[in-house]
């Protein structure tokens, strides 16, 4: 079976200690990549001479430069913009995939032409306190393909979620979709990803392939904690699906009321734009309860607490230990 070429465009800025790791993991993949696009934004530190020393060795390896600091979604819409791959991969200079992600992430792919792209179990690990959790457990417990409507049904059961790091998608549809726009800031890797899932559906690895390392102060993590700009980028998000060429994510995305990822701030946006309410919906309102809820619960609870309750709850996805030969 021919794989589909993946195109992997990594975004760096500042983050040459980490370069080494995230480049090496990719390199030993047992399916290698049509090519690895990094496009530094203007680093300060040694990562230009970094991706340069990879990229003598590695002929896969492409660096591009930006002229300044033009921020994340510039960045990542120039590497779209060069690849040659049918799909593309979005990693951060800081995560690590695991061993298997690139080949059974294409192997499924291949299988499902009709999908926008495929997700894994994503290992999200919070340096500064210790606590450790999947996301993306609970989908389904074989590889498989689920159609937009699967996705609903799911998502209105709250089992339904992309992994971000782990997202491999069609590069058509990410064009189509958009690319990633400077106004949805912090959620422009969720509304894409979404909007793909959405429209074309998605090709599911039930297995942990990639690690999500969540630092205290990133973009995400400060764009969240300003109200201004968080609630200013979930609100170009409701802007966008209001119009004709979203009408048929939104639809899907009102009746599995996918939008309370982003929290109560939503709601203080859909209340304050009468526009936009018809995402106001009881299926909506009772998930972003309990997110709000769950949250809350994580500010307050020691580490040894919260990572022994994501083992009860299920977020953590089972080993799976491989079969004795000739079993």
């Amino acid at each position: 079976m021919k794989l589909p070429t993946l195109s992997v465009v990594l975004p760096n800025y500042n983050h040459a200690k980490h370069l080494p790791n995230s480049l090496n993991a990719m390199l030993s993949q047992s399916v290698q990549a049509h090519e690895i696009i990094v496009v530094d934004d203007g680093s300060t530190d040694n990562s230009v001479a970094v991706i340069r020393g990879f990229a003598e060795k590695h002929s896969i390896i492409k660096l591009h430069q930006n002229d300044r600091n033009r921020g994340v979604s510039y960045t990542l819409n120039r590497g779209i913009d060069v690849a040659e791959g049918e799909f593309v991969y979005f990693p951060a200079s800081d995560d690590e995939i695991l061993p298997g992600f690139f080949e059974k992430s294409l192997s499924l792919l291949a299988q499902h032409p009709q999908t926008g792209m495929s997700c894994a179990i994503g290992d999200w690990r919070e340096l500064d306190t210790g606590v450790n959790w999947h996301m993306g457990v609970g989908m389904t417990d074989k590889p498989a393909y689920l159609s937009p409507g699967e996705i609903v049904a799911l998502e209105k059961k709250g089992r339904f979620f992309i992994p971000g790091h782990t997202a491999i998608l069609k590069r058509a549809a990410v064009i189509e979709a958009g690319k990633f726009m400077l106004e949805l800031k912090h959620f422009n890797d969720w509304f894409t990803d979404s909007v793909v899932a959405y429209r074309y559906g998605i090709c599911v690895v039930p297995e942990t392939l990639a690690i999500f390392n969540i630092e205290a102060n990133t973009y995400y993590q400060r764009s969240r904690r300003n109200r201004e700009v968080n609630e200013a980028a979930i609100e170009h998000a409701l802007k966008l699906l209001t119009t004709p060429a979203y009408a048929d994510v939104a639809g899907l995305m009102q009746r599995s009321g996918a939008l309370y990822i982003c929290g109560p701030a939503t709601l203080r946006v859909l209340l304050r734009q009468k526009e936009y309410r018809g995402f106001l919906t009881p299926t909506f309102l009772r998930k972003v309860l309990w997110h709000a809820t769950r949250v809350s619960l994580k500010r307050c609870a020691p580490a040894f607490l919260l990572n022994w309750y994501v083992g009860m709850a299920g977020y953590r996805a089972r080993t799976v230990k491989p079969k004795p030969a000739g079993g």
